[in-house]
């Protein structure tokens, strides 16, 4: 029923699209159909592929490695007042730093090089996932940790099916939100300072004015990410959730 729903949902915007397109009748506005077969262009005779895979072998990085420094700060601010009192402020700071300065910077600092790139990427996500992650260990029932130690569970199994298990949805929403966030950061550091990628390409077609094979480009990422979502995140999600 949900993957009904999401389909209707879907033709829904596809059908409201291609009308809006036809009323304007403007080639800065594509139809969806002109949409699609652009992006099927793309996929058999251009770089999509290449570019797409790219792309995601530098979210797929930068997502892993922000998510376990993100998940290890977050849980040691959560557990231990003295470090959140001495992280707090620099947290608030990390924060509300604009993504394009910390890229610029990066990019100043140690070069046009996939390292910088990269790095720009994990500064930016980083605080967000321990904000939502020391959320988490701040509302960890302590009693459950109290039995844990009266039978003198070991700390390897009190960690693994006492104390993760109440952060695990707390977790699942940071890798959320924290996916959604890295694409579009890394796209920005791609269009950038970098020689390939979606980001890259996106700026090549903006340069030509090239409005359909935008928004083609982006279609692509777009239902890469609706699927990883799917039968990734949701999937990992409703398990994560099973202790309770």
């Amino acid at each position: 029923m949900p993957s009904q729903n999401r389909f209707i949902s879907i033709l829904v915007i596809f059908i409201f699209w291609q009308t809006l397109a036809l009323l304007i009748n403007t080639d800065t506005f594509p139809s969806a159909i002109d949409v699609l077969k652009s992006l099927f262009y793309h996929l058999t005779q251009g770089e999509l592929l290449y570019h797409l895979g790219i792309t995601l072998n530098r979210v797929a990085i930068t997502f892993f490695i922000a998510m376990f420094i993100g998940i290890l700060i977050g849980i040691l601010m959560g557990s231990y007042k003295k470090i959140d009192n001495i992280l707090d402020s620099l947290l608030i700071i990390a924060l509300n730093v604009p993504a394009l300065v910390t890229i610029i910077l990066c990019y100043i600092w140690f070069g046009l090089t996939d390292v910088a790139a990269l790095l720009a990427v994990i500064i930016n996500k980083v605080p967000t996932v321990v904000v939502t992650v020391r959320e988490g260990a701040r509302t960890v029932e302590q009693k459950y940790m109290q039995i844990a130690q009266i039978y003198k569970v070991s700390k390897v199994d009190t960690l693994n099916r006492i104390y993760l298990p109440q952060i695990y949805p707390y977790i699942m929403a940071s890798a959320r939100t924290g996916l959604s966030l890295i694409w579009k950061i890394v796209l920005v550091v791609e269009l950038l300072g970098r020689s390939s990628g979606i980001g890259f390409e996106l700026s090549m077609f903006f340069q030509f004015f090239d409005i359909t094979s935008i928004m083609a480009y982006s279609m692509a990422f777009i239902i890469v990410i609706l699927l990883i979502e799917t039968y990734i995140l949701r999937p990992l999600e409703k398990k994560a959730n099973q202790w309770r």
